[in-house]
């Protein structure tokens, strides 16, 4: 059985002129390029036709009685369900300031009468496609979106159901070697260990995907924020990590930031921990965090550290997601923690870059916006 091919919709555009002749010669042109055609002779006539359907295009002039093109322009692109239309304004006007006023009040092409067919028709073409590919990429943005959505939400809710039976499987392993003191002793002893420590490494794993899903699900409570009140945090938080390899964490006054300070703490105390975690065993680590105001809308700061390096070939995937540059036996990771600090600093905002060379330690550099107060007042 066959089908009658599908019927292709047409391309509307809407011509608005108050010169009859014009409408007919424009009309003509178009529809002999196979375009529908409407016509309206004044700019009621106009957005009463554009608010009853929306066309693809506008051919607008601009000298008209009573609203001329200008404020039907400003018009459309205030309203939310008309501002995406492409308006070309077709006119005697020839001036450059009339061109200028044309762009500003959101046009998107000029022609100047007497015109060309050919040149109308071209101006037509390129903005139609802009117009279609600017529907495409709003198209595969919400996509990209909604499956980003839905990919937290997975890994919150699989991450979320995993840490019951992990925790079952712990504590059982813990109760056979209260009850049978025999498991307590080699070799049962070394297998039971073995089912802890990657207990506890699961259990990491899962918390910290946890961690990269809140992450994403977007902005906390921002307030200002004193940066010296985190990493006095921070520390607290890395006491056990700091005492046991002889860590020394200095930082200079920071400042005051606009931001989530559950997060900032995360972000801050995942940067430390990485500096304390990558460092010679023989060498006591070293971190330095200072500030600087180098430009309005941001300060910048620096975690600096004494560490291992990161290869050169190696520094485009450090903020990528379960990338890890190390076996876990030599330094123990899940490559989640540099990947929840990008999201971080990028849902405030800012930026995050590293610049390393192995054996020379490694530096992280990030913005924040500053508190809401700095925007208007001289910084320290």
């Amino acid at each position: 059985m066959s089908f009658p091919p599908a019927r292709v919709k047409k391309q509307e555009i809407l011509v608005v002129d108050d010169t009859p002749d014009n409408l007919r010669l424009l009309s003509a042109i178009l529809t002999r390029r196979n375009y529908e055609v409407r016509k309206a002779l004044n700019s009621q006539q106009a957005l009463t036709s554009v608010k009853a359907d929306a066309p693809d295009l506008i051919l607008l002039d601009i000298k008209m009685p009573e609203v001329n093109g200008y404020e039907v322009c400003a018009a459309l692109k205030q309203d939310p369900n008309t501002q995406d239309i492409p308006v070309i304004f077709i006119s005697a006007l020839d001036d450059a300031l009339d061109k200028v006023r044309a762009f500003e009040v959101g046009g998107t092409d000029y022609i100047t009468k007497p015109f060309q067919e050919a040149e109308v028709l071209v101006r037509i073409d390129n903005q139609l496609k802009i117009q279609d590919l600017q529907r495409q990429l709003k198209a595969q943005n919400q996509e990209l979106s909604r499956s980003n959505q839905e990919l937290d939400q997975f890994a919150h809710i699989v991450s979320h159901d995993l840490q019951q039976p992990l925790q079952s499987i712990m504590g059982y392993a813990k109760i056979l070697t209260l009850q049978y003191p025999d498991l307590a002793q080699p070799p049962a002893k070394d297998h039971i260990d073995s089912i802890l420590k990657a207990g506890d490494r699961m259990q990491k794993l899962v918390q910290n995907i946890l961690n990269y899903a809140q992450v994403n699900q977007g902005q906390g409570h921002f307030t200002t924020v004193a940066l010296d009140g985190v990493m006095e945090q921070v520390v607290s938080n890395l006491t056990d990590a700091i005492q046991a390899c002889q860590a020394h964490i200095t930082y200079s006054t920071l400042p005051p930031v606009h931001g989530d300070e559950i997060r900032l703490v995360q972000l801050f105390q995942n940067l430390v921990s990485n500096a304390i975690k990558f460092t010679d065993p023989k060498t006591p680590p070293q971190v330095t965090i200072t500030a600087a105001a180098a430009d309005p809308d941001h300060w910048h700061l620096a975690i600096q550290d004494n560490g291992i390096g990161i290869a050169a070939a190696d520094l485009h995937r450090v903020f990528d997601s379960f990338q890890r540059l190390h076996d876990n036996d030599t330094y123990p990771g899940n490559g989640i923690g540099l990947a929840t600090c990008k999201k971080i600093v990028e849902n405030h905002g800012g930026q995050i870059w590293v610049e390393s060379q192995p054996g020379q330690g490694t530096t992280f550099y990030l913005s924040l916006p500053p508190a809401m107060t700095d925007l208007t007042g001289d910084r320290p």
